[in-house]
């Protein structure tokens, strides 16, 4: 097991009830002692809560409900959400992390959670980990009037969990893992959904063999595991043991395509999404994806499908499927992203998807293989170039599918907010 273990310096920042934070912030209130609800009162009491501020979660309000669930307190501010408003202070936050740490010792996870690796920086400014947490945390406070929880790790699962376990009940919100933590800060908990990266439907299953506790998962045979899980089932082994070799570098690469072998997008939705309505999302970034790969001339034999669940689920997947020819036809990406889908979604809330096409090559005859339809794929590659005209000519949402007129689809609003940049 020591053979695995990283000894790196990382800081896992959360931002608190971000949402109603940022409109506790621009109303100049204290989001500890102020019942904030960030939803749209107008559309119902059905409507779903996005966000509930710290002092309401304190009280023992959830931060996913209805409107009609809430407490009957005259007293709650209800904010209408503004999503263009909470990408701009995510962006404010980035900022300030990027005034401590290079890209490449930075990653995204989500619009208000991020990995940093500190470790060639605590000489620089001579601080521990702690130190220069407690300095982070404080500028993010006075310069964006946001409060925020820190895990510190020697990799990004332990920092991850120091964060999620501990650091909301910390005083400082700071909360420092090692590896001699792990038996008995991580062990004892149950039930198994509240590690990250464990589902409900995946606890179901463990439970029935008679595992209860993250010890008990530590404690069990790999082999086992690996036989009854397969590979999710090895790494949930090693996760119990603190061993992470996830890098900071490699998957802000995978996921952020600065330096670009492959043509990607990636998306962080402001709601949980399930099915059907997900395969909309899907839908639209596939179509994005043949868009580009189309202006480049490019076709691509690999593509690359991820999806992370909900923060209050954790985890989520990254798989990908070579195929025998190349394609820049949005219905066959859709088609291999639906299949990959399928094969391992747990049926938890998405928080994440995220879709690229790689293995790029230059080509202008596409090959078809001997179980497409070759008439129905010309005739959409035919459309797909027209479409690119109009929109190259009059916007890009001069001409969108009939789908972007449902509730639950982003397209027009990410043409609109962010012009196509990578989520």
């Amino acid at each position: 097991m020591e053979q695995y273990k990283l000894h790196h310096h990382i800081l896992c920042i959360d931002l608190k009830s971000f949402y109603a934070s940022v409109e506790c912030a621009l109303l100049g209130l204290d989001p500890f002692t102020t019942p904030l609800v960030v939803a749209d009162k107008s559309r119902g009491n059905g409507t779903i809560v996005l966000a509930v501020s710290p002092f309401l979660k304190m009280h023992g309000v959830p931060s996913r409900c209805r409107i009609f669930e809430l407490p009957n307190d005259p007293r709650i501010i209800f904010a209408k959400p503004r999503m263009a408003t909470y990408l701009e202070f995510s962006t404010r936050v980035i900022e300030i992390y990027l005034s401590f740490v290079s890209e490449d010792d930075l990653f995204i996870y989500s619009v208000d959670e991020a990995f940093l690796n500190v470790t060639s920086y605590l000489s620089y400014y001579k601080k521990s980990a702690d130190e220069l947490a407690e300095l982070i945390l404080a500028k993010i406070r006075d310069e964006v009037k946001l409060y925020a929880t820190c895990g510190i790790g020697p990799n990004m699962l332990i920092a991850k969990l120091a964060l999620d376990i501990e650091s909301k009940k910390s005083p400082n919100f700071i909360a420092h893992w090692n590896y001699e933590d792990i038996p008995h800060k991580l062990w004892p908990i149950e039930p198994l959904s509240e590690m990250w990266g464990i589902g409900h439907r995946m606890e179901k299953r463990l439970n029935r063999l008679g595992i209860k506790t993250i010890g008990d998962i530590a404690h069990y045979n790999l082999e086992t595991l690996k036989r009854l899980f397969g590979i999710l089932g090895e790494e949930l082994y090693y996760h119990t043991h603190g061993i992470d070799m996830s890098v900071i570098g490699e998957k802000r690469n995978a996921n952020s395509r600065v330096h670009q072998a492959s043509i990607g997008n990636g998306q962080m939705l402001f709601s949980d999404y399930l099915p059907p309505d997900i395969f909309l999302i899907i839908r639209e970034m596939a179509d994005d994806i043949s868009r580009r790969l189309r202006m480049g001339h490019y076709v691509g034999r690999t593509i690359h499908f991820g999806i992370s669940y909900s923060k209050s689920v954790g985890g989520g997947f990254g798989k990908q499927i070579t195929l025998d020819y190349p394609t820049s036809n949005a219905s066959v990406i859709y088609d291999y992203c639906l299949y990959l889908f399928h094969q391992n979604y747990e049926d938890e809330p998405i928080r994440r998807v995220h879709i690229s096409v790689s293995n790029l090559s230059k080509q202008s005859v596409y090959q078809f293989s001997l179980f497409e339809d070759s008439v129905r794929i010309d005739k959409e590659n035919e459309l797909g170039y027209a479409l690119d005209e109009i929109r190259m000519k009059y916007g890009r949402n001069s001409v969108n599918r009939a789908s972007s007129e449902l509730e639950k689809s982003t397209i027009k609003a990410r043409n609109r907010m962010i012009g196509g940049h990578h989520g």
